[in-house]
């Protein structure tokens, strides 16, 4: 009997990480900074850090993208955009709203953040085994033309998530050498770059970052948005505001139904549009190891695989930036003052989760100035 009695002892112990915390139903409640010892005045310093230093770009984010990757030789909007707010965002500790500013309920763009979510709904076919191994070749599960080639064909999903995969091809007319090209050569100089040994090389790419959606839908043979919002947003109480959207040309013909492929992103347009506080829940799931309120989402092992740094980027995992010691950001910014078990989704323009395991906390913030968040994440690590 005392045997047992230690049992039980030692099992609610080992879950009391994800059991400990408040979690919001529809409306989320607030507490006061104090609460959790930290500086209530110095918090709001921070804020107003923030506030003072938001991105002063163009709020129709159509000329602001055109802007940003002007340097693409064809880059085109294919999908929706939004004219953004000003700069909103929220502190979450234990669960509890300690800080907001703005207007944290506005749906805006949120660009590379959808990475992300993206890396989490691979998670879900991770865990029904839809993919028996991110080790797999894609080519396994894809049966058209899209991993055709020697190197292609041993792309795996691992490749994908963590941006080493090299694939050579085109999505949605979009070739993969005129995704960010290096400005330093000419156009005929990306065109005959010899493709890489998949997974020795990381190289940061939209077109495919929009393969592995399009080789997800290949899997779960039903929209993106509807396994997100399935599997995860209804589960973490998210709001119904929220969209995932594609380009106007990524339309397959699946099923005998119409259907459309999102993108990864707003690099083209499209990519998710949400607010700020289902964001915070999103993250919330994340640092609660993958459980909402007791009940598993995600599995811990595909969080862990999420946020363990890569051979070829050791400040990136799946789809997950991660503050690593050994990486160039953590030696070059201040990133490097605060803890390095940080990981968070980053996006264009400045939207960012940011999960710190070491405070219990998410912070999410919308249209950072240019290098800001690592300094406002400084500040309120030492208001405590």
């Amino acid at each position: 009997m005392k045997i047992n009695f230690l049992l039980l002892i030692l099992f609610i112990a080992s879950n009391s990480y994800s059991q400990s915390n408040y979690f919001p139903s529809e409306k989320w409640e607030t507490r006061s900074p104090s609460e959790f010892g930290y500086n209530e005045e110095k918090v709001n310093q921070a804020i107003d850090f923030v506030i003072k230093n938001q991105n002063p770009g163009n709020k129709d984010l159509r000329v602001e993208i055109l802007k940003g990757f002007s340097s693409e030789p064809y880059h085109s909007i294919l999908g929706p955009t939004k004219k953004r707010g000003e700069t909103n965002g929220l502190i979450v500790k234990d669960g509890y709203i300690i800080a907001s500013w703005g207007d944290t309920k506005r749906v805006d763009m949120t660009f590379s953040v959808t990475k992300s979510y993206l890396s989490a709904v691979t998670g879900i076919a991770y865990d029904n085994k839809l993919i028996k191994s991110e080790e797999d070749y894609v080519s396994n599960y894809v049966w058209d033309e899209t991993f055709d080639g020697y190197k292609n064909r041993k792309i795996t999903w691992k490749h994908l998530l963590n941006q080493s995969s090299d694939w050579n091809g085109s999505l949605w007319g979009i070739n993969h050498w005129e995704d960010r090209p290096d400005i330093s050569k000419e156009i005929d100089d990306w065109r005959s770059e010899p493709q890489k040994e998949p997974g020795t090389f990381y190289k940061y790419n939209d077109v495919r970052v929009n393969v592995l959606a399009y080789s997800l839908l290949h899997v779960f043979r039903e929209p993106l948005p509807k396994v997100l919002k399935k599997y995860i947003m209804d589960p973490i109480g998210a709001s119904s505001s929220w969209r995932w959207y594609g380009y106007e040309n990524s339309w397959i013909n699946l099923d005998g139904v119409m259907t459309q492929s999102v993108s990864g992103g707003g690099h083209n347009g499209g990519g998710i549009f949400i607010n700020s506080e289902d964001h915070a829940r999103f993250g919330l799931l994340y640092l609660n190891k993958g459980v909402w309120d007791g009940k598993r989402v995600i599995s811990e092992e595909w969080i862990k695989k999420s946020i363990t740094p890569s051979k070829t980027n050791p400040e990136y995992g799946y789809m997950w930036w991660i503050n690593s010691k050994h990486g160039e950001d953590y030696q070059t910014t201040d990133w490097k003052n605060v803890p390095t078990n940080i990981f968070y989704g980053s996006g264009f323009g400045g939207n960012k989760v940011i999960i710190i395991p070491d405070e219990n906390m998410v912070v999410v913030g919308r249209w950072f100035g240019s290098q800001t968040e690592s300094t406002f994440i400084k500040m309120i690590l030492e208001s405590k």
